[in-house]
Formats: C-alpha cells, sequence, structure tokens
C-alpha cells in the first residue's frame, strides 16, 4: 500500500472540484491512503500561535470552510484525509494543542519552517544563510524538532531535513550526525511518525528528505514511516514515488502507518 499525507489546497480554492484533481491524481496513483494538510499559518484560528510579517500576509481561511469541505467530500464518497500541517512553535505548546484539538483532525504533521523570524525555506530569506552561522542554524533546527517530538503533539514530522533546502550543510560530518542522532532519539521515544518525502527532488538540494543516514538511523530506531509528496498542485501527487519506495526499503522499511481520526495502523509497504 502507499500513502500520501502531505498535500496543500493553497494555490486554488477550497472547493469540492479542485479538491478532486488532487483525489483523482491519487487514485491514478494507486495510493490507496491520501490527505489534505493544509498549512494551519493560513487559518485566523491560528493567528496565536504563530503571527509575523510573512504569515499575517497569508491569513485567508476560516477553519469552518476547511472542515466544511471535507464533509462535503465525504458526502460525496471521496475518500480523504482531513489534517493540517502546523509550524512547530517553541512556546506555544498549550495554544498549538489547543487548536489541535479542537477540529476532527485523521492526522497532524508538525513541521520546523522557522527559527525564530527566519524562514529557513523560503526564498524570501535566502540572504540569511550568507549573514548566519551555519553551525548555529543547524543547531536550532534540531532543537526544535526534539522539542517538537517531546511535545507528541503530532503523528508525523514533516521533511525532517527540510533544513538542507538550499543545499547549506555542515561540512564537520559529526556535528551533523550528533543533530540525526538527537533528532532520532526524540522521535524514537515519542509517538511521531517520519515521512519520507518526495519533495526535495523539485527543490535546490534535489534530493529526498531525509538524508539516507537521518533514515538509517529512523529505522535502526523502530521510527514508523509514511510516504509523502507535499504537493502544492494535484500534478505533483504521488511524485517519483518509485524512488521513495526504493528508499525506504533499502534502509529496510517493510511498512508503513497509516491514519484515521487519530487512530493509526500499519500496513505493508508497497
Amino acid at each position: 500500500m502507499l500513502t500520501d499525507y502531505h498535500s496543500h489546497l493553497e494555490k486554488g480554492t477550497l472547493t469540492l472540484d479542485y479538491l478532486k484533481q488532487f483525489t483523482d491524481q491519487a487514485a491514478q496513483k494507486n495510493i490507496e491512503h491520501f490527505g489534505i494538510s493544509e498549512h494551519a499559518y493560513h487559518f485566523y484560528e491560528t493567528k496565536n500561535i504563530l503571527s509575523n510579517p510573512w504569515v499575517d500576509e497569508r491569513r485567508y481561511y476560516a477553519m469552518d470552510d476547511y472542515t466544511a469541505l471535507f464533509h462535503e467530500a465525504w458526502d460525496n464518497g471521496i475518500d480523504v484525509k482531513m489534517a493540517i500541517e502546523m509550524d512547530y512553535t517553541p512556546g506555544k505548546h498549550k495554544e498549538m494543542a489547543d487548536f489541535i484539538h479542537s477540529y476532527p483532525f485523521d492526522y497532524v504533521i508538525g513541521s520546523v519552517h522557522w527559527i525564530g523570524d527566519f524562514g529557513i525555506d523560503l526564498s524570501d530569506y535566502l540572504h540569511e544563510w550568507e549573514n548566519r552561522n551555519l553551525h548555529d542554524i543547524y543547531r536550532g533546527y534540531f532543537d526544535q524538532v526534539v522539542t517538537l517530538a517531546e511535545s507528541n503533539l503530532f503523528d508525523i514530522v514533516g521533511h525532517l531535513d527540510l533544513v538542507k533546502i538550499f543545499k547549506y550543510i555542515p561540512v564537520d560530518e559529526d556535528f551533523l550526525l550528533e543533530q540525526f542522532d538527537r533528532a532520532t532519539t526524540a522521535l524514537s521515544n515519542s509517538r511521531t511518525c517520519v515521512e519520507i518525502s518526495t519533495a526535495g527532488l523539485r527543490k535546490p538540494i534535489g534530493e529526498l528528505y531525509p538524508d539516507p543516514r537521518l533514515l538509517q538511523m529512523c529505522y535502526d530506531k523502530k521510527i514508523p514511516i509514511v510516504l509523502s509528496s507535499d504537493a502544492h498542485v494535484p500534478g505533483d501527487v504521488g511524485a517519483d514515488y518509485d524512488k521513495a519506495v526504493e528508499f525506504a526499503k533499502l534502509a529496510g522499511y517493510k511498512e508503513l502507518m497509516t491514519f484515521n481520526k487519530g487512530e493509526r495502523k500499519a500496513v505493508p509497504l508497497g
């Protein structure tokens, strides 16, 4: 079986017709478990969790409209999971928990996109990579992955090593492996799964998330996985899944985790 639990409607509309373009593509790719996980920062209800000028310009949805869309889909016999991708925000655990528990999500993705006021995956902030210490960026990023895992608020951690997106990678391998090790140790002690994401193949880094050494640590520490495309347009649903499946099996994985209204179940990878 295959999953694609990470996708976004933000480049289109919150309409059944647009959502169906995603689910149709998933069906064509033989993806049995598919979900939409819109960015939480787009919703008015999350302003008390994450607020900065870049985010606030892009806050234009109401959760009532989002949940109504899924009910419409289900009423029309469309099998799609309702989820959210939250920017993990240190110091906002209560606010994140209150938001998560207010809606019947099938699962929740937690991702690290911000280190303080630095949007690490945004081209608008690309110049900052030359102005900051690379080790500090990586240490700060994986500090958040650790506390994200420790929070146990999330079912899945998104694109585990997103910090490599623009090819800024420490040359000190010992330092890098130390970050990988402490992140995977925290994840292994949590209920959080890791996604193998094909989105990195469409980014400057040009490779899957996570790094092969990082994925191997995940397998060795018995951290479950899902497959995701992080599709922002329908055509990217299930993109490059042949590479993702091969990558997972090479690390030793034989199962994927699936989610339904917060319940989880392992299924054969295939």
